[in-house]
C-alpha cells in the first residue's frame, strides 16, 4: 500500500483546521513558564533594590535588565487574552488582570481592544483600534500641511519608539480609551488597576524615596513599553504587508500574509515568548506561545512566510505610508519621489 503525503494547504483559511491541532495548553507547562518568569522578575527588581544602596547607576542597570522579563510577562498576559494560556478561561483571565497591572495594563480593556485588532488587521476601512495608525499615500496627500507634520512627527522612531511607548503605557492605559461608552466593566478595569499600580508606586516611594521609583520601579516599564511597541510595530508595519478594503480584505489572508514571521535569535525568542511568530499567532490565536515553534517544525512552508531576521527588521522603521498601487509600505522620501 502506498502512503500518500496530504497535498499543502491551498488557502491561509485551509491552515486553520491544521493549526487546530496546537490549540490545547499544557497547564503544567503554562504554570512553569509563568513561573520562572516571575520568580525572574521579582529576583530583579529586589535585586535593583539592593543595589540601589551601592549606587543608583547600579540599580539602573539591573532595572534595563529586568525590563525583559517584563516583556516576556506581558507575553503571557497577551496569551490569558487569547484564553490559550489556561485550559480554565476564568484562570486565564484573573491571570491576565493581576499581571495587568505589573505591565500597567487594565486587562478587560486591553483584551477587547486586541480582539478588535486581530478582527479588523488589515483592514483600511476599520483602521484605529488596536493599531498602529497608518494612512495610504492618497490620505497623507489629502492633509492640511499642519497635519502632516503631526502624522510624520508620529511615524519618527523618537516618538514611535521613545516618547510613544511611555505615554501609551504610564498616561493613555490609564482611561479606557476607544471603549468609554461601552459600559462600566472597562472602566472598572482601568481605575482598579490605576489602583493597585498606585499602591505600588506609593509603597515603593515610602521604602526608599523618590530615588527607588525612578531607578526601580520605571527601568524596567519604559524599556518594556518601547520593546513591546517595536514587536508590535514590526509584527504588521513591514514592507509587504497586506492591506485591502471591504470587500477585498479576507480575515485568513490577512492574517497569514500581514503579519511577519520574526525570526529572533534563540534567547531574544525565549525572551519574547515567541510572539515573533505572529502570523501563525494571528492565523490561530489559540496556539500557546510555547507551541508555536511547533508548528513551524512540522510545517516548514510557513517558516518562510513574511519572514524577516533582526538585521532585515531596522529597515520597517522608515516605512511610514501605504501604497494602494504597489501594495507595499514605502518611505515619505519614496511617496515625494512618486508624486
Amino acid at each position: 500500500m502506498t502512503r500518500t503525503t496530504p497535498a499543502p494547504p491551498e488557502t491561509a483559511r485551509d491552515w486553520v483546521r491544521i493549526l487546530a491541532a496546537y490549540r490545547d495548553p499544557d497547564t503544567r507547562r503554562s504554570a512553569w513558564e509563568l513561573s520562572i518568569t516571575l520568580a525572574a522578575f521579582a529576583a530583579l527588581w529586589v535585586a535593583a533594590w539592593f543595589a540601589l544602596q551601592v549606587h543608583w547607576s547600579l540599580a539602573l542597570a539591573v532595572g534595563i535588565v529586568n525590563g525583559g522579563f517584563l516583556v516576556r510577562l506581558f507575553a503571557i498576559q497577551h496569551d490569558c487574552g487569547h484564553g490559550s494560556f489556561f485550559v480554565n478561561r476564568h484562570l486565564s483571565d484573573w491571570t491576565g488582570r493581576l499581571l495587568g497591572i505589573v505591565t500597567l495594563t487594565p486587562y478587560d480593556v486591553w483584551r477587547r481592544t486586541h480582539a478588535i485588532h486581530h478582527s479588523h488587521a488589515g483592514n483600511l476601512d476599520h483602521r484605529g483600534i488596536g493599531d498602529v495608525t497608518t494612512l495610504t499615500v492618497e490620505e497623507y496627500r489629502a492633509l492640511s500641511p499642519l497635519r502632516r507634520l503631526a502624522y510624520r512627527l508620529y511615524r519618527h522612531p523618537l516618538v514611535m519608539f521613545g516618547l510613544g511607548p511611555s505615554y501609551l503605557f504610564l498616561l493613555q492605559n490609564r482611561l479606557p480609551l476607544g471603549l468609554m461608552t461601552q459600559g462600566a466593566r472597562y472602566w472598572l478595569s482601568a481605575m482598579l488597576t490605576n489602583l493597585a499600580i498606585g499602591l505600588i508606586v506609593a509603597a515603593t516611594w515610602w521604602g526608599g524615596g523618590w530615588l527607588a521609583v525612578a531607578v526601580v520601579f520605571f527601568p524596567p516599564i519604559l524599556i518594556a513599553a518601547s520593546a513591546g511597541v517595536w514587536l508590535f510595530y514590526v509584527q504588521h508595519q513591514f514592507e509587504t504587508t497586506m492591506w485591502e478594503q471591504d470587500p477585498d480584505w479576507q480575515l485568513h489572508e490577512a492574517a497569514l500574509h500581514g503579519s511577519s514571521h520574526y525570526d529572533l535569535p534563540q534567547p531574544l525568542a525565549w525572551m519574547t515568548a515567541n510572539i515573533g511568530i505572529h502570523h501563525v499567532h494571528h492565523l490561530y490565536s489559540r496556539i500557546p506561545f510555547y507551541r508555536l515553534p511547533d508548528v513551524l517544525r512540522d510545517h516548514k512552508e510557513l517558516v518562510e512566510v513574511s519572514r524577516m531576521t533582526l538585521r532585515q527588521s531596522l529597515r520597517c522603521a522608515s516605512l511610514d505610508l501605504w501604497d494602494a498601487q504597489s501594495n507595499r509600505l514605502i518611505s515619505f522620501r519614496q511617496a515625494h519621489a512618486t508624486a
